[in-house]
């Protein structure tokens, strides 16, 4: 399978992600080494984290569809602080191929943005000791609102998202959101209403086809693309606990009938033909280029929907994104409540010569500034609050601040699909068969239930609790 930027997103997120490079030739290095020795200064209120003013700064950003003119910028602010230290910076593709030699010698960066289809495997870097702390920069006053901490300054999820066995290691810089997109100019054309509960959405799907529109199209060759909308919806139903329960790998945790009935509704979704023919067929390029001629109404994807189908989005066509329908009025989550979590994931090295300067670099990248400057120039939401307040967005970007904005508190994200890559597989591989009319409700239910118990029971294989 070639890697969408769904599967980059994925994989980034959080412990335990199946990458290739760096395992077990990494070491924790010698407890006598103090790389960073002479490399710090005295701590102050301007200075909370005791840089060194003149020390050279290393900067290792993966250069991905966000380029790295972001970074940059956030660079010229530490020479701006620092007049005296010299930045090394470097954009990569292959962040892995590039510093696991590093890594394994000792001599690392002073700071990495591991994000990419080839970078490090953060847990073996975890494991080995060879990833700071950043409770330090959690805790220091934020770069333009000195009153926070950093840490009070990031959207709902960002801290958790970087963090193993309760330490944070990673800070994540932009924030995906995860719903339903659909054109705005083509539903006013049509005098269609975004549904908010399932009953809803099949009766405005009745009437999408009856016009001549398929309702639905999703990322076919892909299905965990439309796991999202089933899984959030059980989400909603079920609350943080059916969340927690199916991370957890909890007995049973799959038959919940949060998840029953979420997979009952896109079941039903298939069955009553709301979904467009061939679309199992379909790449995400291929499905999404066809959503955007108008071929279907509704397709499910995260929120860099809108910058990947940049040159190919008619003028006007206004997308936007919408959270997943209500399953019932007793749902444990608000309709409002959207499945979102962080990536982009940037650390410091524990072998760093300079860690206060690679903290300090990570301050001001996630200053409010420096991540107002990202959405301009990405088009992506951001992991620091208030970073698009004052902007002009496009229609996109607009309904995915919303939605984070109207959900509040209500953010959640499953973390099974990072930890246990099996697990996922095979979610995604029921899916595809439930929304293709080959196996039904309980039968999805069931496959996916004997795969986690398999998980649970396998002793070879890390588990993870939330």
């Amino acid at each position: 399978m070639s890697p969408t930027r769904r599967t980059l997103i994925r994989t980034a997120l959080t412990a335990g992600a199946a990458v290739p490079l760096l395992s077990a030739c990494v070491t924790g290095g010698s407890d006598d080494d103090d790389p960073a020795a002479g490399n710090t200064g005295a701590k102050s209120a301007d200075n909370p984290l005791g840089v060194k003013a003149d020390a050279p700064l290393e900067v290792v950003i993966f250069k991905g569809g966000y380029g790295d003119d972001y970074a940059k910028h956030a660079e010229t602010l530490y020479t701006q602080k620092y007049a005296g230290a010299k930045i090394d910076h470097k954009g990569l593709q292959k962040v892995g191929v590039a510093l696991q030699p590093r890594f394994v010698a000792n001599t690392p960066p002073d700071v990495v943005d591991n994000t990419g289809a080839d970078r490090l495997d953060i847990a073996v870097l975890v494991g080995a000791k060879q990833v700071s702390d950043l409770t330090t920069l959690l805790d220091a006053p934020a770069f333009d609102d000195p009153s926070k901490k950093l840490r009070d300054t990031l959207l709902p999820g960002v801290v958790d998202d970087g963090t193993f066995d309760k330490v944070p290691r990673t800070l994540n810089f932009t924030y995906t959101v995860w719903g339903l997109w659909y054109s705005k100019k083509l539903f006013a054309a049509k005098g269609w209403a975004y549904p908010k509960t399932w009953d809803d959405m099949l009766a405005l799907c009745a009437t999408i086809k009856a016009a001549g529109v398929a309702p639905w199209t999703y990322q076919g060759k892909y299905p965990e693309y439309i796991n999202d909308p089933l899984l959030s919806m059980a989400a909603k139903t079920g609350g943080l606990e059916l969340v927690k329960a199916v991370d957890n790998l909890e007995p049973n945790a799959w038959k919940a009938p949060g998840l029953v009935s979420a997979a009952e509704a896109f079941a039903e979704l298939a069955a009553k033909g709301y979904i467009m023919a061939g679309s199992e067929a379909l790449s995400h390029t291929e499905a999404q280029a066809a959503w955007c001629q108008g071929k279907a109404a509704f397709i499910p994807c995260g929120s860099w929907l809108e910058s990947e189908q940049k040159g190919v989005t008619p003028d006007g066509f206004d997308m936007v994104m919408g959270p997943v329908p209500s399953r019932t009025a007793s749902d444990q989550l608000k309709q409002t409540a959207v499945q979102a979590a962080s990536s982009e994931s940037f650390l410091v090295p524990a072998k760093a010569k300079n860690p206060a300067g690679g903290m300090e670099y990570l301050r001001i990248l996630f200053s409010k500034q420096s991540a107002k400057a990202f959405a301009q120039s990405a088009g992506t939401l951001p992991a620091v609050a208030g970073a698009t307040d004052g902007l002009t967005l496009s229609s996109g970007l607009s309904s995915v601040r919303d939605a984070v904005q109207t959900a509040g508190p209500e953010t959640f994200t499953y973390r099974f699909r990072t930890w246990y890559a099996p697990l996922a597989k095979a979610v995604d591989d029921a899916t595809g068969e439930l929304v293709n009319k080959r196996i039904t409700a309980a039968q999805w239910s069931d496959r996916i239930q004997k795969a986690a118990d398999g998980i649970a029971k396998d002793s070879s294989v890390q588990k993870y609790t939330r």
